[in-house]
């Protein structure tokens, strides 16, 4: 028989995977995989330009995959690297106009999932589950309460 928390880890997982890939496919006609759309979002959110490193930790990989990641969207003509007026060795990450263009279509995109997704749910319900995960994300120091994979 399987124990509750292996049960609430299974479905804490399966969730938030069927969350990004539900997002995912609503976003396909931009032509930007997960990590990218989910970049720009961090970026987008953040309350002062990430450098590439602290973007690294907010989404959970090594600082290489981060640097071609960038690479790409600065390509893409969505994000600059930009110096840091503090620590000329750190680049900051900015979005440029065409980069906010995407996160407001992904924000849009978030923002009708998560509505038909919860409009059934009782908001007391929604708020326990909430501040559970909340909870979590503290323990394990992942992220920030606002952030964690969804833009």
């Amino acid at each position: 028989m399987t124990s509750i928390e292996e049960r609430f880890s299974a479905a804490l997982h399966k969730t938030a995977l069927g969350w990004r890939h539900a997002i995912d496919r609503r976003l396909k006609d931009l032509d930007l995989g997960q990590a990218s759309w989910m970049a720009i979002a961090m970026i987008a959110k953040s309350p002062q330009p990430p450098s590439q490193s602290e973007l690294a930790h907010q989404l959970g990989v090594e600082n290489p995959t981060m640097v071609s990641m960038l690479d790409r969207l600065v390509k893409s003509g969505f994000v600059q690297r930009q110096p840091s007026e503090t620590d000329r060795r750190v680049k900051l990450v900015v979005l440029t106009e065409a980069g906010m263009r995407v996160y407001d279509t992904v924000r849009k995109e978030a923002d009708g999932f998560r509505k038909e997704l919860l409009q059934g749910i009782d908001p007391a319900q929604l708020l326990a589950a909430t501040e559970l995960l909340e909870a979590l994300q503290r323990t394990t120091e992942i992220g920030g309460t606002d952030q964690g994979g969804c833009a």
